[in-house]
């Protein structure tokens, strides 16, 4: 059996996707149909990033959902994977989102429109609080957690990406005084990323409640595909399970370690990740070496 990983923010790049649109009539039928339902030109912003909107979170995240999405459909048309053959799918971040989108356990129509909704509210929600995220290099969520702990710093562990990169949430002026104490302290590197917001910590709750009135209206679709999800690093198959760990994404930090140990406690070892660059396989390694992994992101990559 088989598990999809899906990428979430920061994997994006300009002309992602590009060669499925150009080559396949299925992928650019689906980048049509996300737009549609998005009324966003997507590949006019992909394509050609005027204005650089590709790195706004109120587009980036609509525009690696519709290539990830895309990239997808193209794999199950191209090759002899069937959707009966996956047994996990995961995303990190709004990657969880792609894949109850994938998974046939929410519709196209409703994903594309919520994920709309989800960019613009973490794009504006906190403009009035300078806050943002920086990763840390080096050390395990323990470690970081105690460093923060330690120093009564204001801070939130954001995704436990792998037991060497740990990303945080804070103030800016939060995240500035902590730097040297962090480099001080074992962490190899302090890197601020280029984000709008503290996201998946307290800034976010905001924006998460109002998402949730969203979520609460999704229909959800039952099948046998287990869902790894971001808040407790659980398998479900289970729908209202599924939607409640859902609406707690936004504010909680991305388990995305522990996530790939449960992939281990059930078994499972070949996983395919799906969508724009290579980001998750290389935590994956990171986190265990007991998995085959291949990336699909460009047409090359279909005869793997």
């Amino acid at each position: 059996m088989t598990t999809i990983v899906f990428p979430g923010q920061g994997s994006q790049n300009v002309g992602m996707g590009k060669d499925f649109n150009d080559n396949f009539k299925i992928a650019n039928l689906a980048y049509q149909e996300i737009e549609d339902y998005s009324q966003i030109n997507i590949r006019k912003i992909i394509f050609e990033n005027e204005g650089n909107k590709l790195d706004l979170t109120q587009f980036t995240q609509i525009c690696i959902f519709a290539t990830s999405y895309v990239i997808f459909k193209t794999y199950l048309n191209e090759t002899d994977l069937e959707i009966n053959n996956i047994n996990v799918m995961m995303g990190h971040s709004l990657g969880e989102y792609t894949a109850l989108a994938c998974s046939n356990k929410i519709s196209l129509k409703d994903c594309s429109i919520i994920l709309k909704k989800r960019g613009e509210l973490m794009n504006n929600e906190v403009i009035e609080i300078d806050s943002g995220m920086a990763a840390l290099i080096g050390k395990d969520s323990n470690y970081v957690q105690k460093i923060i702990d330690d120093n009564f710093f204001d801070l939130e562990i954001a995704n436990d990406n792998s037991p060497m990169q740990i990303v945080i949430s804070g103030a800016k002026k939060e995240l500035e005084k902590s730097k040297d104490i962090f480099l001080d302290n074992g962490i190899k590197k302090f890197i601020p990323l280029n984000v709008s917001a503290a996201f998946h910590s307290k800034f976010m709750t905001q924006a998460q409640e109002k998402l949730n009135f969203d979520i609460d209206l999704l229909n959800f679709s039952e099948n046998k595909i287990k869902i790894i999800s971001n808040y407790d690093a659980n398998s479900y198959t289970e729908n209202a399970s599924i939607k409640k760990n859902l609406q707690f994404q936004m504010a909680n930090k991305v388990k995305w370690t522990e996530s790939i140990k449960k992939l281990e406690e059930i078994e499972e070892k070949n996983i395919i990740e799906i969508g724009p660059s290579k980001v998750l396989s290389g935590l994956i390694n990171r986190i265990s070496k007991i998995f085959y992994i291949k990336s699909i992101n460009e047409i090359e990559d279909l005869s793997k």
